[in-house]
């Protein structure tokens, strides 16, 4: 991935000859939230949005861009084309699934609260943007604290559709366009670290502090299927990500872990595969966009590696790239699938796959 003269050349690599494979952005602060804009801008090749991380109120959100280029002149740099401020650090940011044409350009951060920010071009010439905060939406205007969002979905078929996850045991589903929130129930018996939309607009999943990834069906709300639980329910899990090409399939990694554990809805409680080849915790896990049987994993042993889980057992990974530091996130481009970004550190990069 990315590097060829560490890599065995296979049929996920592009062999088309000088191309450039690696485009690095630095931040002025550590990069924690990451996404990629689903929407194709005609003069940009990358569009992708960055949450800083300071121990303090005052972060902000950096959108980056790399221009359009032609063959032969790949070097053009990663530029800032917005910046603006957000209270705490993002705890996840998403670009609206929505690109019909016409419609806005929106971003979704979490932190103390879900807000939308609405970006337009500035009109310089220079591809440079401004950002307008569109709604914050709190379902607790009676209290004047706040239980802090730990993460959140877009929903892809529904982007009227936004699921948050919070400390407090519960999700929301938002009705974004009425700012209203559709619905609040309690998922886990403790915090719940994070949600996933499945296809379609009704069922979505959520793991948490007690150890469990439970399922969930917007028209039947009353109750929820527990498809896995951490052995002993002893460590909590961060992260649910679902397979947008086979939605049978779902992967989630527990604290401190060094594995990603595949998990088949059809089967539930007993994971099909488990992918390790970490020396260190993972922190981030991405299913390819566009194959039904790839995914990503990276950690703080700074190694992304991609994984086939066609053929059983999954032994070893297909591709394997070593980054010069922890790596806290991973996104892979639904637009460009050929395209990885990871962040680590101040630094991101972008690796073609």
């Amino acid at each position: 991935m990315a590097d060829p003269t560490h890599l065995p050349q296979n049929e996920l690599v592009d062999n088309e000859p000088q191309r450039k494979e690696i485009y690095t952005y630095d931040a002025p602060w550590t990069v924690q939230a990451m996404a990629w804009s689903h929407k194709l801008d005609p003069a940009s090749q990358f569009r992708l949005a960055l949450g800083s991380f300071v121990e303090e109120y005052s972060n902000c959100v950096q959108i980056i861009k790399k221009r359009n280029t032609s063959k032969g002149d790949e070097d053009s740099p990663l530029y800032k084309a917005c910046q603006f401020e957000h209270p705490y650090p993002c705890t996840k940011i998403l670009w609206s699934p929505d690109v019909q044409q016409g419609s806005k350009d929106l971003v979704a951060t979490t932190g103390d609260y879900l807000r939308l920010w609405n970006l337009t071009d500035d009109g310089s010439g220079n591809g440079t943007m401004t950002a307008k905060k569109e709604v914050i939406l709190n379902n607790n205007k009676k209290s004047e604290y706040c239980a802090p969002l730990t993460s959140f979905d877009w929903n892809e078929t529904d982007p009227n559709i936004i699921g948050t996850a919070s400390i407090d045991t519960t999700c929301i589903i938002w009705d974004i366009e009425k700012q209203v929130a559709r619905t609040q129930l309690i998922a886990h018996d403790r915090e719940v670290f994070d949600i996933a939309f499945a296809q379609g607009k009704d069922i979505f999943a959520s793991v948490g502090a007690d150890g469990s990834m439970r399922m969930f069906d917007l028209r039947r709300l009353d109750h929820s299927t527990i498809i896995y639980e951490t052995p002993g329910a002893a460590s909590p899990l961060l992260r649910v990500e679902w397979n947008k090409q086979d939605p049978s399939y779902i992967a989630t990694f527990s604290a401190d872990s060094m594995k990603t554990v595949i998990l088949d809805i059809r089967l539930p409680s007993t994971p099909v595969a488990e992918l390790g080849g970490h020396s260190a915790s993972i922190n981030a896990t991405a299913w390819a966009p566009h194959s039904h049987c790839h995914i990503c994993t990276a950690g703080e042993d700074s190694q992304a590696l991609i994984w086939d889980i066609s053929t059983r057992p999954v032994e070893d990974p297909i591709l394997a790239y070593n980054a010069e530091g922890e790596i806290n996130n991973l996104q892979w481009s639904k637009t460009q699938p050929d395209w990885i970004s990871i962040a680590f550190r101040d630094k991101v990069q972008i690796l073609r796959v």
